[in-house]
């Protein structure tokens, strides 16, 4: 986000005007301890952040890569085409030696200068986010399957790394909580994070949400959000894979990898309704299934879920997602108020009439979201601003993780029982090689087990049905 967005949690440290950007992102936990002593300096006028690094001749910040698939190179590629730092990469580490090779040449490719990753910085296998964070780069980006960002998070803000890690932040509550405790450490220690829930960082978004704040069409009633497509890739099994490699391969089919596709995919629909009504839902309820994705190559994740979302004050946000082919399709977020309704996808507000009566002014960049999310990031670190997104990323992926629960289970939750359950769905801190058990196994005929809505037999949550009493006939 920029620097003046209203809807960023950002702190301000002070910067001194022989403080070079190199010291400044790498001074980690020493930055509370000199915060005080640095006040004074930071209120003298002309001495910005930016202009005190490149008289220190020090701009660079250098970038470790932690999982290195489509999204991992693209979050890197897009970090190095900004202007405001000199922004390069200078590690790499992936489970699979073939998506590193990959993603680097695609480094390479799209910004030969800045690709500075040696043999010796290249690292491959389960404790390769080790081996980054242990080198001398400033920031790492998070983009490995999301069952990991927990950990992974934790120990770059133990280490003193600045992050930028991809959405969804965990799969399951135990996650969620290990991420905002790790978020708070990153406030004491002054370190960056950013969660790529790019719609916060998209003008056309931004116009449309103030607006909407501002009480353009009154009481916000009810919100519909969508994540309706044909799907995503599906990866056959190879003979000569493990297990573990095989659901590694096909991660989006698993939940302790992906959290299914409400929670992957879903999420940033309905993190622009947490973000417009500045809460998250107080319960859910809702129904989902396998219809039409049920093969053995599809894994225990559903095709479908429609969820209905309560908040505190009443606000109904009605959700859905699916992946089925030849179906409808929509990927948009709608808000329904006392005097219209807003299209907010589109920059579009409405009338109760249907005369529109705003439209975002679209330009260069309006929607260009996955880029302008690090042209922020790395403009208010210029400027000496340390964002933190680690609350709201962490509780919008709640969010989807309790649609999930609710679909799964087929009950009416709550968020507080659902995000102090202490189900995990994988301790992925014990898994060394892909020799190891993965963390669910398939039957004989190489199927898993399913979440049936009604029975606690495949456990997602802590609870237990409702029994049913037995009324005596009355007589």
């Amino acid at each position: 986000m920029n620097s003046n967005d209203d809807h960023s949690e950002k702190t301000e440290p002070a910067i001194t005007s022989i403080q070079s950007r190199r010291q400044f992102l790498q001074r980690g936990t020493s930055a509370v301890a000199a915060s005080g002593a640095l006040a004074a300096a930071a209120t003298t006028p002309g001495l910005s952040f930016a202009r005190s690094a490149h008289s220190a001749g020090s701009d660079r910040i250098k970038l470790g890569l932690i999982g290195a698939g489509n999204r991992g190179a693209g979050a890197v590629c897009q970090a190095m085409t900004t202007n405001s730092c000199q922004v390069e990469l200078h590690a790499i580490a992936d489970a699979f030696s073939d998506r590193l090779d990959e993603t680097l040449q695609t480094c390479r490719e799209e910004h030969e200068t800045k690709v500075f990753v040696p043999e010796e910085n290249r690292f491959v296998g389960f404790d390769g986010y080790q081996k980054v964070i242990e080198s001398d780069v400033d920031m790492v980006v998070l983009a490995t399957p999301p069952g990991f960002r927990p950990l992974h998070f934790e120990a770059a803000i133990d280490a003193g790394k600045h992050v930028f890690m991809e959405k969804p932040v965990a799969v399951d509550a135990p996650g969620i909580r290990r991420v905002l405790a790790s978020g708070e450490k990153a406030k004491e220690k002054n370190l960056a994070v950013q969660v790529g829930l790019q719609r916060r960082h998209e003008r056309a978004y931004r116009e449309t949400i103030d607006k909407l704040k501002d009480g353009i069409i009154g009481n916000l009633n009810f919100s519909r959000v969508y994540w309706n497509s044909g799907g995503v890739w599906c990866k056959s099994r190879s003979p000569e894979q493990t297990e573990l490699e095989y659901q590694m391969r096909n991660w989006y089919y698993f939940n302790w990898l992906c959290g299914d596709h409400i929670v992957e995919q879903h999420i940033h629909n309905m993190d622009v309704i947490n973000w417009l009504l500045d809460d998250y839902p107080a319960t859910a309820q809702g129904q989902g299934g396998r219809l039409t994705r049920n093969g053995i190559d599809h894994g225990e994740i559903y095709d479908h879920h429609i969820v209905e979302y309560t908040y505190a004050n009443g606000h109904k946000m009605f959700s859905q997602c699916r992946h089925m082919k030849d179906c409808w399709g929509e990927v948009r977020e709608f808000v329904h108020g006392s005097k219209g309704y807003a299209d907010i996808k589109a920059g579009q507000i409405f009338d109760l009439e249907g005369n529109e009566i705003f439209k975002c002014q679209e330009g260069k960049g309006q929607r260009a979201g996955h880029q302008q999310e690090h042209y922020d990031l790395f403009e208010d670190l210029a400027n000496g601003k340390i964002p933190n997104e680690t609350e709201y990323g962490a509780k919008s992926t709640m969010t989807a993780i309790l649609g999930r629960l609710a679909t799964y289970t087929g009950q009416m939750l709550k968020w507080s029982d659902a995000i102090n359950s202490n189900v995990s769905l994988a301790d992925v801190e014990s898994l060394k090689s892909f020799e190891d058990q993965a963390p669910v196994i398939p039957d004989e005929e190489m199927r898993y087990p399913i979440a049936r809505p009604g029975d606690s037999s495949v456990a997602v949550i802590d609870w237990e049905p409702r029994k049913k009493t037995k009324k005596k006939k009355q007589f």
